[in-house]
C-alpha cells in the first residue's frame, strides 16, 4: 500500500559541530513524527543563558553535532500516530520539561516534575533515545531538550508541546517557552509572593527580570534588584524593580547586611538567578527571620555544593529549589498568554534584538557581551 503519511523533510538549521564553535547554516532532514510526537514549522526561537552553557560543554552532557535551541514558537505541521491533543496547523510552543498529565507528580498541584517521563538532557528524542534529524550526508544530528528549535522544523514529544492561542505574537509567545515562564512562575507559582511583600533578586539577567515581573504583577511593594553591572538599575526600573544594590558599591558592607537595613528585617521572598553559591547563600542571610523563603533558579555554574548555616535556619527561613518557575507547562503557559493578552502582564520589553536565522552567531556575541535580553530568531529573515 502507498505510505499517505508525513515525509522526511528538508530545510535549514543552524548545527553545532563543536564546543564554542560558531554554528554553521547547513541542510539537514528532518524525519516524519513517529508515535506521540508532533513536527513543528518553527516561525522564531530565541537563546537561552542554557544554551550558551551546554554549547561550552566539552564532555557529557556536551555532545556534538548538535542542533541547539529551546524556546521557541511555531506551528504544527503533521502528527504521528496516537496523537490527539494536536492537528496540523495549531499554533504551538515547546518546552523543555514535559507533563504527561497523567502521573501522580502531574496530577498533583505541589509539584511541576513529571516523573513518568523525567527530565533529563538527552542527545535523542525522550521515548526511544534516537533521532529525528541528519545532516546532508546522511550522519546523525543530535537532539537538545528535546526541543531543538534552531531550525525551520523540528520533532517534539507530544508531552512537551504546549497550545496557546493564535492572537499571541510569535516573539513573545516564543518567551513563554522558556525564560519568561521561569522567572514569572518562580513568583507566581513557586514564592506565591503576595501583595505588599518585600523581593531581593540576585542576578538581573532574563531570569531575574521575569521574577522581578511576575512579583510586581503579584503587587510586590518592594522589588530590590541585586547586580554588578550598573547600567541593569535603569533596565530593571521597566520590570518593577524599585532599588537597586550593586555589591561592589557597598565597600565593607555584606549585601544581606543592606538588604536587611532596607527592608527592615530581611526580604520576604529572596531569588537567585545566577547560579553560584556564595549567592545563593548571601540570598538566604538576607531574607526574613520567621517565614523568609530563600528560592533557586540558577545552576550552580561550578558545581559547587550550597553551604548556609545550620543555625540561621532554625529561625524559620526556608530555601527551595526551582525547576520552570515551577510552571506546569500544559496547565500554566495558556493562562500566562491570556494574561499577556488582557494587559495584566508585560512581555514586550523582554525583546531588545532581532536577526535571521543566517545570523544566529550574532545573537551568541550579544549575549556573552551582556548587551541583550533576548534575541528573537527569525526563520524567515
Amino acid at each position: 500500500m502507498e505510505n499517505h503519511g508525513p515525509k522526511p523533510i528538508r530545510c535549514k538549521a543552524a548545527v553545532s559541530r563543536a564546543a564554542g564553535e560558531p554554528l554553521a547554516i547547513e541542510e539537514i532532514v528532518v524525519d516524519p513524527p513517529k508515535s506521540h510526537e508532533v513536527r513543528i514549522r518553527i516561525i522564531c526561537t530565541s537563546l537561552c543563558h542554557s544554551d550558551v552553557t551546554f554549547w561550552r560543554m566539552k564532555d557529557f552532557p556536551g555532545i556534538f553535532p548538535r542542533i541547539f535551541g529551546h524556546e521557541a514558537f511555531g506551528v504544527v505541521e503533521s502528527v504521528g500516530e496516537h496523537v490527539e491533543e494536536f492537528a496540523a496547523g495549531d499554533a504551538v510552543v515547546p518546552t523543555f520539561l514535559g507533563q504527561c498529565s497523567e502521573c501522580v507528580d502531574c496530577r498533583s498541584t505541589r509539584s511541576n516534575m513529571c516523573s513518568k517521563y523525567r527530565f533529563a538532557v538527552r542527545p535523542g528524542m525522550p521515548r526511544d533515545g534516537t533521532t529525528r534529524f541528519s545532516d546532508g550526508q546522511g550522519r546523525p544530528l543530535h537532539h537538545f531538550l528535546g526541543v531543538s528549535s534552531f531550525t525551520e522544523y523540528t520533532v517534539v514529544d507530544v508531552n512537551q508541546v504546549v497550545k496557546v492561542n493564535p492572537a499571541m505574537p510569535p516573539a513573545l509567545a516564543c518567551l513563554l517557552s522558556c525564560g519568561a515562564s521561569t522567572g514569572i512562575g518562580a513568583a507566581w507559582k513557586q514564592a506565591k509572593v503576595e501583595p505588599g511583600s518585600a523581593v531581593a533578586i540576585f542576578g538581573l539577567g532574563a531570569v531575574g527580570l521575569a521574577v522581578a515581573e511576575g512579583a510586581r504583577i503579584c503587587g510586590a511593594s518592594k522589588i530590590i534588584g541585586v547586580d554588578i553591572n550598573p547600567e541593569k538599575y535603569e533596565l530593571g526600573k521597566k520590570f518593577g524593580v524599585t532599588q537597586f544594590i550593586n555589591p561592589k558599591e557597598l565597600g565593607e558592607k555584606p549585601v544581606h547586611q543592606a538588604i536587611i537595613e532596607m527592608t527592615d528585617g530581611g526580604a520576604d521572598y529572596c531569588f537567585e538567578c545566577i547560579g553560584l553559591a556564595a549567592l545563593m547563600n548571601d540570598a538566604f542571610r538576607s531574607s526574613r527571620d520567621g517565614w523568609g523563603k530563600t528560592i533557586i533558579l540558577g545552576v550552580e555554574m561550578h558545581g559547587a555544593p550550597l553551604s548556609i548555616s545550620s543555625h540561621e535556619i532554625l529561625h524559620g527561613k526556608s530555601v527551595v529549589g526551582s525547576t520552570f518557575g515551577g510552571v506546569k507547562p500544559k496547565q500554566d503557559i495558556p493562562i500566562l498568554a491570556a494574561k499577556y493578552l488582557n494587559k495584566e502582564l508585560e512581555l514586550d520589553k523582554f525583546i531588545t534584538h532581532e536577526v535571521g536565522l543566517k545570523d544566529i552567531n550574532e545573537a551568541f556575541d550579544l549575549l556573552l557581551q551582556g548587551k541583550s535580553v533576548r534575541c528573537t530568531i527569525w526563520m524567515d529573515k
